[in-house]
């Protein structure tokens, strides 16, 4: 979340990051909730230190024989404590609808981030490879993936329900196979991994900044849990309520998991194949770095994530979202996209965005150097998808399909696979 203090101090400056992106607010009843909240807290101090010259006047009297004053004092401190109880009520309430303003609140934009409404106005930074040209009709990979035996959409509606995914024989061993290629990759190049639960509490998906503003999104369990959208909610979490060593940063971190999404209002937005479903699997990194290093970090994670995609051989691009297509708790972003025949265009791959102090604020997450008296601060978050890999299936089966409806199976690959060809071979595929 943002700071308090300088969202009060810069009222302007946060009102116009906010028209940047899109996001409705005026800053009205954030005064109110402030203005309330430190006036409660300054006459809460008062009424404490009134209080506490009269207690501390009570055995003086006593002890002077002036036993109808001390009465007096005694009836005087018992009347400040019921006021004091009143207003601490008064100030819980003004500290929640303080606490639901802030956390209501986006990122602020950082000054680099090209302005912008909207996807229209992302800007293209680089692209990489040539997108192939087919001397045959090339198929979707929803088409190819039935037609291999190596993914049911089907019997994955009986499961569960529409936009879940079955995958089969060497379907499934594509999906094993990327996610391990991935975290081979990554742990290689200095990230440490984590196996991390599923299900995070409520406090766990506030900290990233899942909730509240994106409650409906999430699937829920009925003890209260929520099943996570991405490992980056568990990687951050981590160190929730810590603080670091300056010395040790940055970390790096990378995780497997299952994701879960609701895509509430999605309807009609690529919801065919493995473009955007319910339940996929992703590998994610996430940094925690110095502020004065942390978008050097962020050009990190984007060849990271980079890393993988020339490793496979598919073309893709780079984007930066403009103000209005930022996530939540984002400042800058980096989209990558894969090329997809299907679609005659790229789609996202990758998202890798530097929150700056804005989730380690809400997780309380900070550091401290090793200078005398040094104070604590919080510490820069980061996050990227390395990489989505229902997506990166898509791509493969897209990219390498052959004539006769088979897939190659990209080099770095085989030896995960341990076959050079996905063909139309039911028994090994269905």
């Amino acid at each position: 979340m943002l700071d308090e203090r300088y969202v009060r101090d810069n009222l302007s400056l946060v009102q116009e990051a906010m028209r940047q992106r899109g996001h409705e607010w005026d800053g009205a009843d954030f005064t109110r909730a402030s203005s309330e909240r430190r006036e409660l807290i300054s006459t809460v101090e008062a009424l404490k230190a009134r209080r506490n010259s009269s207690s501390q006047s009570i055995g003086a009297l006593i002890k002077a024989g002036r036993s109808e004053q001390a009465e007096q004092a005694k009836a005087e401190v018992r009347a400040v404590n019921e006021q004091i109880e009143d207003l601490d009520r008064q100030l819980a309430h003004a500290e929640e609808a303080l606490a639901r303003e802030l956390l209501a609140l986006p990122n602020i934009p950082d000054a680099s981030v090209p302005m912008g409404t909207s996807e229209n106005d992302n800007v293209e930074v680089r692209l990489w490879g040539m997108p192939r040209q087919f001397d045959f009709i090339a198929k979707a990979h929803w088409d190819l993936g039935v037609a291999l035996g190596i993914i049911d959409f089907e019997r994955a509606v009986k499961l569960a329900k529409s936009r879940f995914v079955l995958l089969g024989g060497l379907g499934a061993r594509l999906e094993r196979a990327l996610i391990h290629f991935m975290l081979d990759t990554h742990t290689n190049h200095g990230f440490k991994e984590w196996w991390c639960p599923v299900l995070g509490n409520a406090d766990t998906l506030t900290a990233t900044g899942q909730l509240p503003k994106f409650a409906d999104d999430q699937f829920k369990t009925t003890d209260g849990l929520y099943l996570i959208p991405t490992a980056e909610v568990m990687l951050v979490n981590i160190h929730r309520d810590e603080v670091l060593d300056a010395a040790d940063l940055p970390l790096h971190y990378c995780g497997f998991t299952p994701c879960f999404r609701e895509e509430a209002g999605s309807a009609g937005r690529d919801t065919r194949g493995l473009i955007r479903v319910h339940q996929f699997d992703k590998v994610e990194m996430v940094s925690f770095a110095l502020p004065q290093t942390s978008y050097e970090e962020l050009e990190g994670l984007v060849a990271a994530a980079e890393n993988i995609l020339q490793m496979l051989e598919l073309p893709y691009r780079v984007i930066e979202l403009c103000t209005g297509d930022l996530g939540f708790s984002s400042a800058k972003t980096y989209d990558l996209e894969v090329w997809m025949p299907s679609y005659g265009d790229y789609k996202e791959i990758s998202s890798c965005s530097n929150c700056t102090d804005f989730q380690a604020r809400r997780a309380n997450i900070r550091y401290r150097s090793t200078e005398a008296n040094a104070r604590a601060q919080f510490v820069h978050t980061l996050n990227g998808s390395g990489l989505a890999v229902g997506r990166c299936m898509a791509a493969i089966l897209e990219n390498y399909q052959q004539p006769d409806g088979s897939v190659i199976v990209p080099e770095v690959l085989r030896p995960y696979m341990g076959v050079e060809t996905i063909g139309p071979d039911l028994k090994a595929n269905g």
